[in-house]
C-alpha cells in the first residue's frame, strides 16, 4: 500500500513543474496552466504542495526533459525543500521519469498520471473503478517502473506516487495483460447491465439533459440546485466522477406544455473534462459519457470567471466532437460564476449574453438567472404539438391512465362506445402512445 496512504499524519510533500515549450507556438499560457496543475495536485488527498513553477525550455531534453545546467538548478530546490514526489504538468516518457528519478532521488509523476490517480480515488460505481482500473493498466504496461500489487488493493490510489516504486521494481507485462483480460470480462458484465438499465429508461418518455464542461465549472452544484440531491460539490478540479442521473420537474415558470406543471426530464451530471485528458481515459469513459450522445439537450457550463474560460470552452467542445456529439444536438451554453466577476464585468456579461438566445449567465451557488434557464431548457425542448381526439373503451384502463400521467388531456366526455378524450401531444407521444 502507498505511503500516500498510509501516512496520514505526514502529508507527502509534492512541486509541481510547467514546461513551457517556447518553441511551441499553440502552447497554452503559462500562468493559469501552472495554477490548474497545482489545482490538480491539490485534488489528490495527503499531498501537500510546496511549491511551483514554470520552466522555460526551447525543446524537450531528450534522456531527462531538462538540460544538464537546468536539472541541477531544480534539483537544489527540491532538496533544500525536502520534496518527496515531484509532479510534471506534461507528458514524460519512461526514459526521462526514470533518469530523473535517479537525478533527483524523488517520485516522478507526469500530467496523465496524476490524472489517472485523481479518478482511482474519486470512483465509486463499479463500471467506473474498473475503466479507472484499465486506463492506469495501460498506462502503467510502457513504463514497467513500478509494481503492480496496487491491484489487489480494496481502496483508491494506484500506487504510482508511492508504495513499492522505490525499488523500481518491473511490472511483469503478462500480469498485466492477464489482469487486464480479466478486467474486460468483468466490464462487459457491467456494460450489459447498463444497456438493460439505458433500455429501460428509454422507454421513459422524458428527455435527458446533460451537463458537460470543464472540470471544477460549477456542474455538481448545478445539478444540485435543479434536484434537490446531495452530489459532492467542491470548489475542486475532478469532485465527480461517476455520471448521476435524476428525474425532476422543472418548475412551472412561464410557458409549460398542456395540462399541469412543469416539464419532466432526466438530469445528468457527468465528470469534468480537462485539456490534455489522456488518451487512455477518453476511450475509457466513453460508456461513462453515453449519456452526452443520447441527450436531448446539452448544457455545457463555464466558469466565465476563469481567466482561461474561452480556452476551456475550445477544449469541451474538442473533446465533445471526439466523443462523437451530433452537432444537431440542441446545446445551451450556461455562464456560471457570475457572482465572482467585478460589477462591471458582470454587466458586460450579462448584455453580451441577452443578446444570444443559446448562452444564460447564471450563478449556480446564489440562484441568479435561474428562472431563465429553466425558461431555455424548456423552449430548446419544446417540440411541435397537435391535438386530437382518441376514443378508449371503458375497459381499456391502461391506456387512459398512461395519457393522463402524461399531462396531455385537453377533456375528457363519456360516449356510449367509451371514452372520448382530446389530447395535445408531440409526435413521439404519440408514437409511445400507439405501441402501448
Amino acid at each position: 500500500m502507498s505511503d500516500l496512504i498510509d501516512r496520514e499524519e505526514q502529508p507527502t510533500r509534492a512541486w509541481v513543474f510547467h514546461p513551457e515549450l517556447t518553441s511551441d507556438r499553440n502552447r497554452r499560457d503559462a500562468a493559469p496552466a501552472l495554477e490548474e496543475a497545482v489545482s490538480l495536485a491539490m485534488a489528490l488527498p495527503d499531498l501537500e504542495v510546496v511549491g511551483a513553477e514554470v520552466v522555460r525550455l526551447p525543446t524537450p531534453h531528450p534522456g531527462k526533459l531538462f538540460g544538464k545546467g537546468k536539472l541541477q538548478e531544480l534539483g537544489a530546490k527540491l532538496h533544500a525543500a525536502e520534496v518527496e514526489l515531484v509532479l510534471i504538468d506534461g507528458p514524460v516518457s519512461p526514459v526521462q521519469q526514470r533518469n530523473l528519478e535517479k537525478e533527483w532521488k524523488v517520485k516522478i509523476l507526469d500530467r496523465t498520471g496524476l490524472i489517472l490517480e485523481i479518478f482511482s480515488d474519486r470512483a465509486r460505481t463499479r463500471e467506473g473503478v474498473l475503466q479507472v482500473e484499465m486506463a492506469a493498466l495501460t498506462y502503467q504496461r510502457t513504463r514497467l517502473v513500478r509494481a503492480w500489487t496496487h491491484l489487489e488493493r480494496q481502496r483508491g490510489g494506484l500506487g504510482f506516487v508511492g508504495g513499492p516504486g522505490e525499488t523500481q521494481i518491473e511490472a511483469d507485462r503478462r500480469a498485466i495483460d492477464d489482469q487486464l483480460n480479466r478486467l474486460r470480462k468483468q466490464l462487459e458484465k457491467v456494460v450489459r447491465t447498463r444497456e438493460l438499465h439505458r433500455a429501460a429508461r428509454a422507454k421513459v418518455p422524458y428527455p435527458i439533459v446533460a451537463l458537460v464542461g470543464y472540470t471544477n465549472a460549477g456542474k455538481s452544484t448545478l445539478f444540485n440546485r435543479m434536484t434537490g440531491a446531495k452530489v459532492l460539490a467542491k470548489d475542486m478540479l475532478f469532485a465527480t466522477l461517476d455520471p448521476t442521473m435524476r428525474q425532476i420537474e422543472l418548475p412551472a415558470i412561464g410557458k409549460q406544455p398542456a395540462q399541469g406543471g412543469g416539464r419532466k426530464v432526466i438530469l445528468s451530471d457527468t465528470v469534468g473534462f480537462i485539456s490534455d485528458l489522456p488518451t487512455q481515459l477518453v476511450a475509457a469513459f466513453r460508456a461513462t459519457l453515453e449519456e452526452v450522445l443520447a441527450a436531448d439537450l446539452i448544457l455545457h457550463v463555464r466558469d466565465i470567471s476563469h481567466e482561461s474560460t474561452d480556452e476551456q470552452a475550445h477544449d469541451v467542445d474538442l473533446i465533445m466532437t471526439e466523443l462523437g456529439v451530433s452537432e444537431d444536438t440542441p446545446q445551451l451554453e450556461i455562464w456560471n460564476k457570475i457572482d465572482l466577476l467585478d460589477a462591471d464585468e458582470q454587466d458586460a456579461r450579462r448584455r453580451e449574453a441577452e443578446r444570444n438566445d443559446s448562452i444564460l449567465a447564471i450563478s449556480a451557488l446564489t440562484g441568479e438567472g435561474f428562472d431563465n434557464l429553466v425558461l431555455a431548457i424548456d423552449t430548446a425542448l419544446d417540440t411541435p404539438r397537435r391535438t386530437e381526439t382518441v376514443v378508449l373503451a371503458f375497459s381499456d384502463g391502461r391506456k387512459r391512465a398512461w395519457l393522463f400521467d402524461k399531462g396531455i388531456v385537453e377533456t375528457e366526455e363519456p360516449g356510449e362506445e367509451g371514452w372520448a378524450i382530446t389530447v395535445t401531444w408531440t409526435e413521439r407521444q404519440a408514437a409511445e402512445y400507439a405501441a402501448l
